[in-house]
Parts: C-alpha cells; sequence; structure tokens
C-alpha cells in the first residue's frame, strides 16, 4: 500500500496521467463504458496495493492487471447467459466517422477475446510486439499470429467481400 506523502503523490500523478489511457484501453477490452470504468477502478486499487512494486513501471504494471481483469471478466462472461448491450448514444445516419467507429468497435467486439487483447494492446496502445507478448505472458510469435488472424477476422467482418486467408495462404 502507499506509505509516504511522497510516495501518495507519485501514485496520484500516475493515475492524472494514465487514467484515459488505461480506460480507452478497458473500453476496447470490454465494449462497455461502465465495464471499462469499473476495470479502470478495480486495477488503480491492485495498482495501489502493490505501489511499492509497481512504481518502477505504473503503466506497464497497471496494463498488465487491467488485461488480466479483462480476461476474467471474459471467463466469467462464458459462464453468464448472454447479455444484451443497448447503446445509450443514437448515431446519425449521416455521419461516416462515427459509423466507421461504430462498425470498427463492433468487428472488435465479435474477435475471441485473446484476438481482441493482441489489436488492443498493438494497435491501440501501441505496444511492440515484445511488450504485448509481455503483458499477455505469451511468445512473440503467438502474438504475430493471434494479430494475423484477428486482422484477417476484422478484414471479413468490415468488408465481408473480402475473402478470408487460410493457413495455407499466410504460409506463403
Amino acid at each position: 500500500m502507499i506509505g509516504s506523502p511522497r510516495e501518495q503523490r507519485a501514485f496520484e500523478a500516475f493515475v492524472a496521467d494514465a487514467s484515459g489511457r488505461l480506460l480507452r484501453t478497458a473500453y476496447l477490452l470490454s465494449g462497455d463504458r461502465g465495464h471499462a470504468e469499473d476495470l479502470v477502478q478495480a486495477t488503480l486499487l491492485r495498482t495501489a496495493r502493490r505501489w511499492h512494486r509497481a512504481r518502477r513501471q505504473p503503466e506497464a504494471y497497471a496494463r498488465r492487471v487491467l488485461v488480466n481483469l479483462a480476461k476474467d471478466r471474459w471467463r466469467t462472461l462464458r459462464r453468464r447467459v448472454s447479455e444484451v448491450t443497448v447503446e445509450a448514444d443514437v448515431v446519425a445516419q449521416d455521419d461516416e466517422s462515427v459509423l466507421d467507429r461504430q462498425g470498427l468497435l463492433t468487428a472488435l467486439r465479435e474477435l475471441p477475446a485473446g484476438q481482441r487483447a493482441v489489436l488492443v494492446l498493438r494497435f491501440f496502445d501501441d505496444l511492440s510486439v515484445a511488450e504485448t507478448a509481455t503483458v499477455l505472458e505469451c511468445s512473440e510469435g503467438t502474438v504475430k499470429s493471434q494479430t494475423a488472424r484477428a486482422l484477417d477476422r476484422m478484414r471479413g467482418v468490415l468488408d465481408p467481400s473480402t475473402p478470408e486467408r487460410t493457413n495455407a495462404d499466410a504460409d506463403r
């Protein structure tokens, strides 16, 4: 736990600096603003509890906690009856950028949890292959193959006329 006033200020500065990025990552992983906020709160609480360990690289530590919490949520959701998401925002049909964004988020939600995590960390959080592998506790080869599969799947969802590559095509 956070002890001295100096450590308290350091943690507060970390929260002020990183909470927006963590919320974006959580939203992309969960697909729901409310769940994303809950994930970030739990992440920050766990990071505060282990601040003595996390303070060296607090954002990397918090990101790993966030991904692990998201994985736990996915496992829990798999065991429950599926939820129906009700969108609170009404989208204007003439706003293409909003429609593109919604299409992207819808396609992202259709990915398996592992592929979604890889894309979010690689392309939205701008992590390298090695950093993503560290966060997900897997090999760099797994990150690369999951990225390729996820991108193929996203292309298929976003543009149904695009044929998905087979494993034989990917090996060429």
